[in-house]
Parts: C-alpha cells; sequence; structure tokens
C-alpha cells in the first residue's frame, strides 16, 4: 500500500513547481525585454538560461508525475527511476544551452575589433538586480519543499535557481562594466554563465546516473539508520546492511542478531518493531527486507 506522506510529499513537489515555473516565464520575458531593448547580450543570455528553466521544470514535473505512479505487475519495484531519465534529459538540455551562450558569447568576442559590442543600457542593469533577488527566493522555496519531501529532482531544481542567481551576478557585472567603459565584459559575462550552466548540467547528469546505478546512501544517512537500529534494546547487533537509492526513495536489506533462544514469535516482533522505526525516522525509505540472526553467528 502506498504511504500517505509519499502521495502529500509529490503534491506539494507538484505545488512547487508550478509556482516557480509560472515565476520563471514572467522573469525570463523580462529579460529578454530588458536585454534587447539595452542592447545587453549578457542579459538576453541570462533571458535564455531562465526560459530553459520554464522547460526543465516542465520536465521535473512529468518525470515525479511517472515516478509517483503505484507498483504494477511489470514493475514490482515501482517507477522512481523514471524521475532520474527526466533528469537526464534535463542536464542534456542545460548542456546544449550552456555551450549556445557560451558560442554567442566567443564569437562577439572574436568580432569585437570589427563591430564593437554595445553599451547596454541602465534597464538591463536594473533586469539583473531584479533577477538576482528573484532567483535567490526561489532557490529557499524550493530548497525548502525539497527538504520536507525528499525530492532529489527538486533539490536539483531548487540548486538550478541558486545557479540562475549566480549568472545574473556575472550578467551584472558584465553590464556594470560596460557602462564603465568595459563593453568587452558583456560578451566576457556570458561565457561565465556558459560555464555555470555546464557546470549544473553535469551536476544533475552525475546525480541522476549515481542514483541510476543503485549508489548507496551518503555516509550520515547510513550511520543514521544504524544507530536507530542499534537503539532497539534486543539487537544485538547488525550483521549485514546495504542500501540503495531508486530514484528518490531508499531500499534497505539488514541483517540483525538477537538472542538464539527466543521464540520464533518474539524474533518476528522484533523485526517489524526495526522495520516500523526505520520507515517513521525516514521517510524516504520504501522499502525494508530484514532478515534476523542468532546471536553469534556471523561474529
Amino acid at each position: 500500500m502506498e504511504r500517505t506522506e509519499v502521495r502529500e510529499d509529490s503534491r506539494t513537489a507538484m505545488r512547487v513547481a508550478r509556482v516557480t515555473m509560472f515565476i520563471n516565464l514572467a522573469l525570463s520575458a523580462l529579460k529578454l525585454a530588458a536585454g534587447l531593448i539595452a542592447r545587453s547580450g549578457a542579459m538576453v543570455s541570462d533571458a535564455v538560461h531562465s526560459a530553459s528553466d520554464v522547460l526543465s521544470t516542465v520536465i521535473v514535473m512529468i518525470g515525479m508525475r511517472a515516478a509517483g505512479k503505484a507498483s504494477d505487475r511489470e514493475h514490482p519495484y515501482g517507477h522512481e527511476r523514471l524521475e532520474c531519465v527526466a533528469a537526464i534529459v534535463l542536464a542534456g538540455m542545460l548542456l546544449a544551452t550552456g555551450l549556445m551562450i557560451g558560442y554567442q558569447g566567443i564569437r562577439t568576442i572574436a568580432e569585437a575589433d570589427k563591430t564593437p559590442p554595445a553599451v547596454p543600457g541602465m534597464l538591463a542593469l536594473i533586469a539583473a538586480v531584479i533577477s538576482i533577488a528573484v532567483k535567490e527566493g526561489m532557490f529557499h522555496y524550493t530548497r525548502a519543499a525539497a527538504k520536507e519531501t525528499g525530492s532529489g529532482a527538486l533539490m536539483a531544481d531548487a540548486w538550478h535557481h541558486r545557479s540562475d542567481a549566480l549568472s545574473s551576478i556575472g550578467a551584472l557585472i558584465g553590464i556594470g562594466g560596460a557602462r564603465l567603459g568595459l563593453p568587452i565584459l558583456d560578451p566576457i559575462a556570458s561565457l561565465v554563465i556558459c560555464l555555470m550552466i555546464v557546470k549544473a548540467a553535469y551536476d544533475i547528469f552525475r546525480d541522476a546516473v549515481d542514483k541510476m546505478v543503485d549508489h548507496s546512501c551518503d555516509e550520515e544517512t547510513d550511520r543514521a539508520i544504524r544507530e536507530n537500529v542499534l537503539n532497539h534494546p534486543d539487537v544485538a547487533h547488525i550483521d549485514k546492511m546495504m542500501t540503495r537509492q531508486f530514484g528518490n526513495r531508499i531500499y534497505i536489506e539488514l541483517e540483525i542478531s538477537v538472542d538464539g533462544s527466543m521464540p520464533l514469535q518474539q524474533a518476528h516482533e522484533i523485526a517489524e518493531t526495526v522495520h516500523n522505526d526505520i520507515e517513521q525516522a525516514f521517510p524516504a525509505v520504501k522499502h525494508i527486507m530484514i532478515h534476523v540472526n542468532p546471536t553469534g553467528e556471523h561474529t
């Protein structure tokens, strides 16, 4: 049976994704208009970055909706890895966007002798400041929701907002420098934005691939699970524990030692208690398999 908190987490993640998508639509339109009117290549590049965020958020939403489908006969372990597929597609799109922006920046610099870069207007500077403030706010809003729901895709989207805020800072520096008499700083800022986007694409791709190949939990989570198990007074020892991330959910295989003289029914109840305690303490855990050994068998 699907856990209630998992369904609620999915609804929360989808709501946050919709809010950030509409904000990105408005922000990208503002930056594009400001970039064109104020003749700022850096601001136009930043607008393209924000526009790509709209599409990336749509992909994240599709991935989360598909990953949230209940298990069926053909997919007994669920569909969580579809969220990883969506993240990989997103990484590819981000990479293409970053390379396109970088190419345009290099081209502008190469042609600077023939066609000096235009000096951006004040409107581009104002748009950059607004973008930094809005994107930083979106980062904190999305990150809080990602921590609440345990959604890896939502956390990636949050850090994507933070990278946007940083790229807007790059645009601000480029535009400000150009207005102070160094117009070459505007296309240079586009190159900095390019590097930031490529870095974000790499991070998202690496995280998705880790989850696709059954990467174990991080050391902090692993240690916390072990402490939770050993806090049970009847558990003498953890003989073996393996964790794996399946999309944004965690699967655990656990072997524990208990007093070998106790009745089977009591040993079963201990395993059930350990199982339920882990699920309550770690909402991201979807499935636990526990095997009980008599004390001393695996020492």
